[in-house]
């Protein structure tokens, strides 16, 4: 009598040990409390061997037992079709056939553990609790109130396709490229092969648009460089995506063709008098496009006008001389006031001899103030003589 220690290795690479005693006849084969054993004689399944020891007879090395663990409750094995057509995995295991359209999502123990594309499956459900949930894949979208821990699983990326959109946008949902729905902020999972999908994530925050150096002619040819700052942000997600490749250079080549046309047609001096009027003009101009490409406009203003060396000398004189002729102005007009003032106080002392008289005792009181003091009386007051006091 011969003793023979064997080795098994399912397809999971894991490997499961067994004392396995033979004779020319008699074969012992020992399963363990969380092992099945799988009986085959002449290639044909014949049932599952429960725990303990059994004992073949085996002349002819005709009987075959793998022994498996339920430990993994998943049951691989070459001759899985035989086993499942046989009817012994009744009430031992959960037998599963996923088609084309279908997959399947394995719960072990309350964890996901992985999901089955199509095929035949079988789960031992002595030792684990295993739940499988069948998913129709028609539905390229997969939507499960766990997606979380399905997206987790190390395997899923094989077979799932994942997006994420951040909670400031939104995403617009491309199956086989027809528009399907606008979704909100979160995380999405596509099934692959079954249709090609597209998440196309869309900011719905204001975006501010610098449209800057801007060579314009006025109307009265003055060259002047602009910076323009247009503000907006995209109230419909799915004609931004589809009126135009790339919405900000669209709206950005439409506010320059804006700018041109407002520009160019007011000479510089009323530009400059009405910058917010051309800002307004520049912003009604763009809105119906920007309209058409699903947008909203906040907001547009000049941020900066940059003039040429010369035009800048020319009209920094221009504004010196309005300056000097607007100081002489002023001045004439303190000095007109002036005099008709004292026009008008001559009359009134030439009028009123006693105001008059009033009036020199003034002038006498602040020489007085000096050091010296001249007076000269007249003949019939103050004009009649001179007195100098000293």
């Amino acid at each position: 009598m011969a003793l023979n220690e064997k080795f098994i290795f399912d397809s999971n690479a894991a490997i499961h040990h067994r004392s396995i005693i033979e004779t020319a006849m008699i074969r012992l084969v020992n399963v363990r409390s969380y092992e099945m054993g799988l009986h085959f004689c002449n290639g044909e399944f014949k049932g599952i061997l429960r725990p303990g020891l059994h004992w073949f007879v085996n002349p002819l090395g005709k009987t075959q037992v793998d022994v498996v663990s339920q430990r993994d409750p998943w049951l691989v094995h070459e001759k899985l079709d035989l086993i499942v057509k046989s009817g012994k995995l009744t009430d031992r295991a959960i037998v599963i056939d996923l088609k084309d359209n279908q997959r399947g999502l394995v719960w072990v123990d309350g964890r996901f553990q992985r999901i089955l594309g199509p095929g035949l499956y079988a789960y031992w459900t002595g030792v684990r609790t295993v739940r499988i949930e069948t998913i129709d894949s028609h539905e390229v979208r997969l939507q499960h109130k766990d997606l979380k821990a399905v997206l987790c699983a190390p395997e899923t990326c094989r077979v799932l396709d994942t997006c994420v959109i951040n909670r400031y946008s939104c995403g617009v949902l491309y199956v086989d490229g027809e528009f399907v729905a606008t979704v909100g902020p979160g995380k999405y999972a596509f099934w692959r092969d079954t249709a090609e999908a597209k998440l196309v994530e869309v900011d719905l925050r204001e975006i501010l648009a610098d449209v800057s150096g801007q060579d314009v002619m006025t109307s009265d040819k003055v060259s002047l460089r602009l910076n323009v700052v247009v503000t907006y942000r995209i109230v419909d997600a799915r004609r931004a995506v589809t009126a135009t490749e790339d919405v900000r250079q669209a709206i950005y080549r439409e506010t320059q063709l804006a700018v041109r046309a407002v520009v160019g047609g007011r000479e510089l001096d009323a530009f400059l008098v009405d910058k917010g009027i051309v800002a307004e003009e520049i912003n009604q101009s763009i809105r119906e496009r920007a309209t058409e490409l699903g947008l909203e406009i906040v907001s547009v203003g000049i941020r900066d006008i940059i003039l040429p060396g010369d035009m800048k000398d020319l009209m920094n004189k221009v504004t010196d001389a309005k300056k000097v002729a607007e100081a002489n102005l002023i001045v004439r007009r303190e000095e007109t006031a002036a005099m008709r003032s004292q026009v008008n106080t001559a009359r009134l002392l030439a009028d009123n001899p006693t105001l008059m008289r009033m009036r020199e005792l003034e002038v006498l009181e602040r020489i007085a103030s000096t050091g010296k003091l001249n007076i000269m009386l007249g003949e019939k007051g103050l004009a009649d003589r001179i007195v100098n006091l000293l």
